[in-house]
């Protein structure tokens, strides 16, 4: 039926001016200069946002993946102890009313490294910290607790029941309003975890949406045509709130660079079929709203 496409963290056009939320330092220099300079960053970062936020809406971009880095460290400390917290979550809740004004989008991703899955013990609490300051920032911008303003994780592990049964374990640890946000995007390894079995195997034990990524599909199908397995997606999320899916290509198949087949390329070389469905998308590409721009240009 339809798609809305957006792009994904960094706005290309705006970094050339400085505009970022990525500040960040190396652990190291966080054990050196501490909470202080850690709130300092994040304060520059929570006001870049609030810029790029209504630079997509002048720019008619009503999708949006907000970047994992706006707190530096932000899993080694409560938020409300930054010294620049009062205005840090002003600045944030100048980001929500943009976005909740403009019906801008606004998701997220927590890095690869969350694995409620693990049979490590401090693994599964640092991704429990991280998906809980990723729904605590949500929460500061005063976003809706339900998958509209998802937070989009993998398995990221090997499939076993084993793993099913431990991520679904850890899953019940969360917050109620992370786990309200929390969706489950497929792998892009035959070894992972594949629409059909986050369908089969979480799905249908914890009823959480299903964010299918077309271009992980084409690594791991598991007997399924990407309608199918679009289409078995949308399924799982619920009645009034727009599935929003990945899009990206392969860089080495159609930009003609050796190297690993699964890295992204630059921008989209063709159109995104959307089934007939209704959809959000997040393009993936590394020229991000440049590639966004390219994209509506020839779609």
């Amino acid at each position: 039926m339809s798609h809305e496409v957006g792009y994904c963290c960094i706005n290309k056009t705006l970094n050339k001016k400085g505009i970022k939320t990525g500040r960040t330092m190396r652990k190291a220099t966080f054990e050196e200069k501490g909470i202080a300079y850690a709130s300092d960053l994040a304060l520059q970062n929570a006001k870049d946002l609030l810029t790029i936020v209504k630079w997509n809406v002048e720019n008619n971009i009503y999708v949006f993946r907000v970047g994992s880095g706006i707190f530096p460290w932000g899993t080694e400390y409560e938020l409300e102890d930054l010294p620049d917290f009062t205005e840090i979550k002003q600045y944030l809740q100048m980001v929500g009313a943009v976005a909740n004004r403009s019906d801008q989008r606004l998701s997220a991703h927590p890095d690869h490294f969350v694995k409620l899955g693990s049979a490590k013990d401090s693994v599964v609490e640092n991704s429990i910290k991280d998906l809980e300051m990723h729904s605590k920032l949500f929460d500061l911008m005063g976003l809706e607790a339900s998958p509209y303003n998802p937070l989009n994780i993998h398995v990221g592990m090997n499939y076993s029941d084993e793993v099913v049964d431990r991520w679904i374990d850890s899953y019940h640890k969360l917050s109620d309003n992370c786990k309200a946000r929390l969706v489950v995007e497929n792998d892009d390894k035959a070894s992972a975890f594949s629409v059909k079995q986050l369908f089969n195997d979480i799905f249908s034990r914890i009823g959480i949406p299903i964010t299918f990524d077309y271009f992980h599909h084409t690594f791991h199908p598991d007997g399924l045509t990407s309608e199918q397995a679009a289409r078995l997606a949308v399924d799982t999320w619920p009645v009034g709130i727009t599935p929003l899916f990945h899009y990206s290509e392969s860089k080495n198949l159609n930009e003609g660079v050796s190297g690993n087949p699964r890295a992204h390329s630059d921008y989209a070389f063709n159109p995104i079929d959307d089934y007939g469905l209704t959809l959000d998308i997040d393009l993936e590409c590394k020229a991000k709203e440049l590639a966004l721009f390219e994209y509506r240009r020839y779609s």
